[in-house]
């Protein structure tokens, strides 16, 4: 799978499936551990870019003119 919104989209699929009141033990079996991988892998994922962010946050400035760290404000508009 290429990107994250799409391995996002396939757990979500996968735990659909799950929810099934048609699907079978051993299919419900196999997507819960597709998915486990699936969620591992994009855990793992979240944790690079994370550290990729404290790594930006922490940098100097550049200019050294405003001598403030920048301030990301990620999830303003889900507070609105």
């Amino acid at each position: 799978m290429k990107n994250f919104e799409e391995k996002l989209e396939r757990l979500e699929q996968l735990g659909s499936d799950i929810k099934k009141s048609d699907v079978s033990l051993e299919e419900a079996l196999k997507c819960f551990e597709e998915g486990i991988a699936l969620a591992r892998g994009m855990e793992k994922e979240l944790d690079k870019i994370e550290g990729k962010i404290q790594m930006l946050m922490n940098q100097p400035d550049i200019d050294g003119a405003s001598g403030k760290k920048p301030e990301l404000d990620l999830f303003s508009a889900m507070d609105e």
